[in-house]
Formats: structure tokens, C-alpha cells, sequence
């Protein structure tokens, strides 16, 4: 019970001295990203830098303590930080005090909406996200968030947006500032990372990258030259301060912190759902996801954080820095908070440019190029699906982006479901199976007067036109000979009353025609809805058949004594 609310106790009884080297760098890494990223998220939320430093430590040691995904790493991230600063400034409140207020009772609700989704299991709306729709989102998130980036390795200054085409605007138009020294110190940063990373991807390729670009400054005197730097970092550590819930109406903030808490834990689980697939010794708990993340910012909220959530870009350099645990975010907090205390000097000469080329290299990573072309040799309808989300996350928003996503996936499962595999059946020869005609066509015998077919989906009332479409046809096809129908069923695990009543009235019509109709294969809950809708009485108990073997052979049973019926019938005549 402890390890499923608290997942640490799971891998902390076999941490080693390995798993150690590897998360203390990737969380030194991840902290030295954080320093300045929070700061930058701070600001976009319309708070002071330091707010974002503050959301860098509780929140990260909670979610080490209760996620279940090893390499995801938490924290303020650029997306919810602009969804707190639309929703929060359309509330014009009169003072900075006031706006400080509402955000951190902002995050107090945030995290109390996912923890009460977690609670009673709503992270089932996971299941929903294919591997088209998180592949997809996936890649144009991280296209979006690597082109923000250039405004550092440019030492320009534009506007963020959500949308490609605007942001692609804005890069054009701050291309005629451009600061020579800050681009030359981008380009020869994502070198140096790129040259790193093929020589050993266990070297702490960030920490190595921060370290020459502040000697650079340093030595080469860049600073003069107009290479933007962090520059100052305020010092101390946040204190306990419960958040001001008389401020505003919750009624005016609840639907605010619905839309930052399923965002972020959209954000969240599909970054961690891309990570589990290259971590097979662990499995994510939506549930617990949304509780860890719940956690993480109403306990945050106490020490003054903003609302936090998965970070691509962090995410990244935590993977490729080697992290195997969460151990890596408890690094990176104390990290933060030595920094806070300590170590603020040493970064200012760190040039923004560094950060945002291990910014731009991580996420691009996440870019898939393998997957989709697999779809499109293999499954060219989720490979349209995977460009539909690709395409929508672009130009209409992350958010947009992976709700459409995910009705397009439903979408799609509909029609699948409402057009499902039906196979003609043959007996192959001088055996008792039975095989689709269609792939074995030159192994099987099929008798003019039976129609054997199997329906592979649940009957219900989406496809039952479909199934009385394509059931006619072949009845069609085989003309005035057809004698028996026989239906396997052991694909159908489910039938509604829709389907019900049209079988009732299916059966009814065959029998005017002069046709039998037969099942066989039906599992037990299928017979169950055959009792219990009183299909059995319509189909006849001695209709149901465990094979279709069974039910051939009493088909021509059946033929050979109407024979010998109507032999008897000609004798007596005459």
C-alpha cells in the first residue's frame, strides 16, 4: 500500500553506487538548467524571477517521493506559465502583492483538482492517448519550444506564441538584431554538445557546456561584447506562507485551475508515456501521476511556487544525462537551494546562448522521424492520424493540439469498430478447420448450399447495419442453393439490444427464404445476452454449436434425411 502511493519505496531498497554517479550529474545538470529556465518562466508568468526558483525545489522532491515515472522531470514550464498569466491578468487585480496571491492559491487549486482526479481514477483519460497522438504532440511540441530557444542562440528578443506560424513571424522580424558573438557562442554550444554526445553519452554534457561557456565569457570578455547573461540570481530560500484563499472567489479561479490541471497532466503523462517506452524495468500509474503531480503543487504552493508540471527540455537533458531514478530531481533541488544560499556569483557570466543550445539539442531529440514512416509503410490510417495531431499542435496550440488528437483517435476507433473484419469461411481440406476463403483460397471447400461467416468485433447498434449490409450480400452471392447460415461468433464478446433485435429479426427473415440459421463459438457472455434477451428462444437452443464443425455436420445430416424425406414422400406418391 505505502509503495503504491509512495513508488520510491520500490527502487530504493536496490539503489547502487551506479544509479548514484548517474543521477547526482543529471541532477546537477537538470539544476543548472533550472536556475535560469525558472527564473524565465517566473517572468513569463508575469511573477518576480525568484518565484520560478521556489517552484524548483518542493514540488521536485515531492514528485520524487510519489511518481511513479524515474526520468520525468517537474517544475515550472514555459506553456502553463503562459496559461497562468492570461487567466490570472484577466482577473486586473490592483497590485503585484495581489497577483502573487491568486497565483499561489491558483496552484494550491491546481493541485487539489488533480488530486481529487486521482483519487477516484480518472487517469484512465490516459488510455486515450495512442502512440500516434503522443508521437505527434510529442514532436511539435518539442519544434515549438526549440525554436523559442533562438531568441538565446540569435541574442535577439521576441515574442513566444503557441503557434507556429507566429512564432516563425517573430523570429523573422527580430532577425535584424541579431548579436554575432551571442549566435557564434549558440553555434560552437551545440557543437561542442553534438561532438560530446557521439564521444560518451555518459559524460554530463551540460554541466561540461556550462562550465566553457562561462570560462568563455570570463577569459574572452563576451560580456562587453553584448552576449546576453543570466547576470544576478536573488539569494534565500522560500518560506512556509499558506496561500490567501480570501482573496477572489474560488468561482472565479476554478475553471483557470481545471484547464492548467488537465493541461499539465496531459503535458506530463505523455512525456513520461514516451520515456516508459525506453525504460521497460518500470510502469507508470496515470492515477498516481495525477496524484504525485496534485501533490507536488498544493505543497508547493505553501513555499510560494507556481504551478509545475512535466518539462520536455528538462525531461530531455535529465534522460540524456543519465538519470535512473528520481533521485536526479532531489539533486536538482538541492541544487537550487545551495545555489539560492551560496552559489548565485558563478552563474553570472553563464551566457543565456550556452543554455539555449542544450535546450535545442534535448528537445529536438524528441522529434520522431523513425515512427512515422513505419506508419505510413504499415498503417497509413494512424500515420494520419499522427500528422492530423502533428499539424493541429503546430498551428492551433499544444492544448488544442492533443484534444483533437484524442477525439480524432476516437474517431477513428468508432469507424472501426462500425466496420469490423468479416471472414467468409471454408473448410481447408481433408481437415476439421476452417479458414478465411479469402487468404487461403486455394487450401479450402465451400459448399453452395452453407454460408460460414465470422464477425471479429462486439455487435452493437454502430455496426449492426454493417453486419446486416454484409451478411445479405453473401447470402445474395450464393443464390437459390444457399440452404444454411452459420454464424461464428466466438470474436463477439458483446451484444447490445440493437444488435439483438436485429439478429431476432435477421433469423426470422432466413426462415422465410427457406434458410437455417445456426451459431457457433459463442463464449459465455454472449450466451448469457442470448438468454437474457430471449434471442435463444428465437434462434432455438439446438442451433448453438461449440464448433463450427459440429454445426456443418448437422447441416448435412440434416440435407441427407430432407432427402430421404422427400424419397419417401415420391414413393408414396406413387
Amino acid at each position: 500500500m505505502l509503495a503504491r502511493y509512495f513508488p520510491i519505496l520500490s527502487w530504493i531498497k536496490k539503489y547502487d553506487r551506479s544509479a548514484f554517479v548517474s543521477d547526482l550529474f543529471a541532477g546537477i545538470s537538470l539544476g543548472i538548467m533550472l536556475v535560469p529556465q525558472g527564473m524565465a518562466y517566473a517572468m513569463i508568468a508575469g511573477l518576480p524571477p525568484i518565484y520560478g526558483l521556489y517552484a524548483a525545489l518542493v514540488p521536485q522532491l515531492v514528485y520524487a517521493l510519489t511518481g511513479t515515472s524515474r526520468q520525468l522531470a517537474v517544475g515550472p514550464v514555459a506553456m502553463d506559465s503562459l496559461l497562468v498569466a492570461a487567466g490570472i491578468g484577466a482577473l486586473h487585480l490592483a497590485s503585484l502583492e495581489d497577483y502573487i496571491a491568486a497565483v499561489l492559491f491558483l496552484t494550491m487549486v491546481v493541485g487539489g483538482v488533480q488530486i481529487l482526479l486521482g483519487i477516484f481514477r480518472m487517469g484512465f483519460f490516459v488510455n486515450f492517448l495512442s502512440k500516434p497522438v503522443i508521437s505527434g504532440f510529442t514532436s511539435a511540441a518539442a519544434i515549438l519550444i526549440g525554436l523559442g530557444q533562438l531568441k538565446h542562440i540569435l541574442g535577439t528578443q521576441f515574442a513566444q506564441s503557441s503557434k507556429i506560424h507566429e512564432l516563425l513571424q517573430n523570429i523573422f522580424n527580430s532577425l535584424s538584431y541579431i548579436n554575432t558573438f551571442a549566435l557564434i557562442v549558440g553555434l560552437v554550444a551545440i557543437a561542442i554538445i553534438l561532438l560530446l554526445g557521439k564521444v560518451g553519452k555518459r559524460l554530463p554534457i551540460a554541466l561540461l557546456i556550462v562550465i566553457l561557456g562561462i570560462l568563455a565569457v570570463t577569459f574572452f570578455g563576451l560580456e562587453n561584447r553584448g552576449v546576453p547573461l543570466v547576470g544576478a540570481i536573488p539569494e534565500g530560500l522560500p518560506g512556509f506562507q499558506f496561500p490567501n484563499v480570501q482573496l477572489i472567489e474560488l468561482g472565479e479561479i476554478l475553471p483557470l485551475a481545471i484547464t492548467v490541471a488537465l493541461y499539465g497532466f496531459m503535458e506530463a503523462i505523455s512525456i513520461a508515456k514516451t520515456l516508459e517506452e525506453r525504460h521497460p524495468e518500470y510502469e507508470l500509474d496515470a492515477n498516481q501521476e495525477l496524484r504525485a503531480l496534485g501533490l507536488s503543487n498544493v505543497l508547493g504552493s505553501f513555499f510560494q511556487s507556481l504551478p509545475v508540471s512535466g518539462s520536455f527540455s528538462r525531461t530531455a537533458v535529465n534522460e540524456n544525462g543519465g538519470a535512473k531514478t528520481g533521485m536526479s530531481l532531489v539533486f536538482s533541488a538541492l541544487f537550487i537551494a545551495g545555489t539560492l544560499l551560496f552559489l548565485t556569483p558563478l552563474f553570472y557570466n553563464l551566457p543565456t546562448a550556452v543554455l539555449g543550445a542544450i535546450i535545442m539539442v534535448s528537445v529536438f531529440g524528441l522529434v520522431d522521424l523513425k515512427y512515422p514512416l513505419t506508419l505510413w509503410r504499415n498503417r497509413k490510417d494512424e500515420f494520419f492520424l499522427l500528422l492530423v495531431t502533428f499539424a493541429m499542435t503546430l498551428f492551433i496550440g499544444l492544448i488544442e493540439g492533443i484534444l483533437l488528437g484524442v477525439l480524432l483517435s476516437l474517431f477513428l476507433l468508432v469507424y472501426r469498430t462500425s466496420h469490423p473484419h468479416i471472414a467468409i469461411l471454408g473448410r481447408i481440406k481433408d481437415t476439421d478447420y476452417f479458414k478465411n476463403i479469402d487468404r487461403f483460397s486455394e487450401e479450402v471447400e465451400v459448399d453452395p448450399d452453407k454460408l460460414i461467416l465470422r464477425f471479429d468485433a462486439q455487435l452493437y447498434f454502430g455496426n449492426r447495419d454493417y453486419f446486416k449490409r454484409q451478411l445479405y450480400k453473401q447470402v445474395d452471392l450464393k443464390g437459390s442453393q444457399l440452404k444454411f447460415v452459420i454464424l461464428n461468433a466466438e470474436a463477439i464478446n458483446y451484444i447490445d439490444s440493437s444488435g439483438a433485435a436485429m439478429l431476432e429479426r435477421i433469423v426470422k427473415d432466413l426462415r422465410k427464404k427457406g434458410i437455417q440459421f445456426f451459431i457457433s463459438g459463442a463464449i459465455g457472455p454472449t450466451r448469457d445476452i442470448f438468454k437474457s434477451s430471449g434471442l435463444i428462444d428465437i434462434i432455438g437452443k439446438e442451433n448453438l454449436f461449440v464448433r463450427i464443425l459440429e454445426a456443418v455436420e448437422y447441416c448435412s445430416n440434416q440435407k441427407k434425411r430432407s432427402k430421404i424425406q422427400e424419397k419417401i414422400s415420391l414413393q408414396s406418391k406413387t
